[in-house]
C-alpha cells in the first residue's frame, strides 16, 4: 500500500506524512508491517541507508521485485483493500 492509501482508509486523505510518522515511531512496539508501505510513485522513500536496505530486503523476502533504485511495480503488487469481497 502507499502512505496515502492508509491515510484515506483512516479517514484523513491528506495525512500521508502522519502515516510516515506513525509507522516510524510505533512499528517496533506494535509489530506493524511498515516495510510494506511505499510512496505513491512506487518507490521506497526512506532516506537512511540501513532502513532503506532493510525495507528492500524485507519486501524481496516476501517475493516482491524491487529494482536497484528501490522501485516496486504498483500495478503488480499494490494492495487495494477496498476491492476485497467478504
Amino acid at each position: 500500500m502507499t502512505y496515502g492509501q492508509i491515510a484515506r482508509l483512516a479517514g484523513s486523505p491528506r495525512a500521508a506524512r502522519q502515516v510516515v510518522r506513525i509507522l516510524h515511531s510505533m512499528s517496533k512496539k506494535h509489530h506493524l508491517p511498515w516495510h510494506r508501505v511505499i510512496s505513491v510513485k512506487g518507490k521506497i522513500s526512506i532516506q537512511e541507508d540501513s532502513s532503506y536496505h532493510e525495507q528492500m530486503m524485507s519486501l524481496q523476502s516476501e517475493g516482491v521485485k524491487v529494482s536497484e533504485t528501490g522501485m516496486v511495480c504498483l500495478g503488480e503488487y499494490q494492495w487495494h483493500p477496498e476491492n476485497i469481497i467478504d
